[in-house]
């Protein structure tokens, strides 16, 4: 069974056992989550949300948070003297998929 969730603007198609990188939540590590379910998809066929399915959640477990990869952000200007560096890392959230219920 997997479930299609959606949070910070994203959507994650999941199955239970899975870690995944979610934008950063304000949640505490070991903290319980829970996500509503846009499509759910089971041996017998798939169920879709309109726009969510009421009968199905999707929890979690924080594992902690993390930071992403380092990008270099670099702006220049040619003839002009004028350059920019800028380092950003994302953060994001580890969560383990604990159950899929529906």
């Amino acid at each position: 069974m997997y479930a299609v969730i959606q949070t910070g603007g994203k959507q994650y198609r999941v199955k239970q056992g899975d870690v995944i990188f979610v934008e950063k939540l304000n949640e505490s590590e070991g903290a319980e989550v829970s996500f509503d379910v846009l499509m759910l998809g089971k041996d017998d066929g798939v169920v879709i949300g309109k726009p969510v399915v009421d009968s199905a959640k999707v929890t979690g477990k924080v594992l902690g948070q993390v930071k992403g990869e380092k990008i270099v952000v670099y702006k220049y200007k040619s003839k002009k003297n004028e350059r920019k560096k800028q380092g950003h890392r994302q953060p994001y959230t580890k969560i383990e998929i604990e159950s899929i219920v529906g």
